[in-house]
């Protein structure tokens, strides 16, 4: 299994080296504390790495590989850095990001779709959400090496950092006042904050949003695919920008 690294000195190794991106690292609720793992606590801490102590059934999985009690997830891309990105000039450019999205698939196909539209980057948090694996790599079909994906530990201070950066919020709601494309995407810079299908966007970032926007339903069953609706809005925003051209 090439997307995990087990064993207390692996981890441990892993984490001073800084080679290789660490999702997070699991941790047995069962393991008794010691010199190695304060350290690898201490430096997952330190370079912002999640780590959580779960229940032995959580380790089934790698019951062949001698872990330990820790294993640490790597994932197969190198994540990218918010303020790098935002070191970089963008012009009528898109971002999207993901608050809650917690299905591998879901993820890969957001991904195959935001190369196909030309999103300049994708934003994803650092927990309560999936992170990039081999499942999220496999769904979207090789695209995933094609876009920045960044990692933040706060969307709110993501958010902020952007809004600072003169990028335009749009924040969806199932129960916002207008729809989607009655928006004017065209000259400016737009981030287009996605939320889990059972949650949606959090308050605190609908707060923070310069527009609230739904894709309107003609009946009562509210619950398409979060990748599906993106899809929607990002191809209405090319729509808008390719028209804004012609003129």
């Amino acid at each position: 299994m090439d997307n995990i690294i087990y064993g207390k000195n692996s981890v441990l190794e892993a984490l001073i080296s800084g080679e290789r991106e660490i999702n997070k690292i699991l941790i047995s609720k069962n393991l008794h504390s010691d010199a190695k793992l304060n350290k690898i606590k201490e430096l997952a801490h330190k370079n912002g790495v999640v780590y959580q102590f779960v229940a032995k059934e959580k380790f089934q999985d790698y019951a062949e590989y001698n872990h330990q009690g820790v294993i640490a997830q790597i994932s197969p891309i190198q994540y990218t850095d918010l303020d790098d990105f935002l070191g970089k000039s963008y012009n009528n450019a898109s971002l999207v990001i993901l608050d809650g999205v917690e299905d591998p698939h879901n993820l890969g196909a957001i991904i195959r779709t935001c190369v196909c539209a030309g999103v300049s980057g994708i934003i994803i948090p650092s927990r309560r959400n999936v992170l990039v694996n081999s499942i999220v790599e496999k769904t979207s079909a090789g695209a995933i090496n094609h876009i920045p994906v960044i990692k933040v530990n706060s969307l709110v201070s993501a958010v902020q950092k952007l809004k600072n950066q003169d990028w335009w919020i749009i924040a969806t709601d199932a129960s916002a006042k207008d729809n989607y494309y009655n928006i004017d995407y065209c000259n400016m810079n737009s981030a287009i904050i996605m939320g889990a299908e059972h949650a949606g966007v959090s308050k605190s970032l609908l707060k923070l949003s310069d527009f609230i926007v739904k894709i309107p339903m003609m009946n009562d069953f509210n619950s398409l695919n979060v990748s599906n609706a993106l899809s929607a809005i990002i191809f209405e925003t090319i729509r808008q920008k390719l028209n804004n051209i012609k003129k």
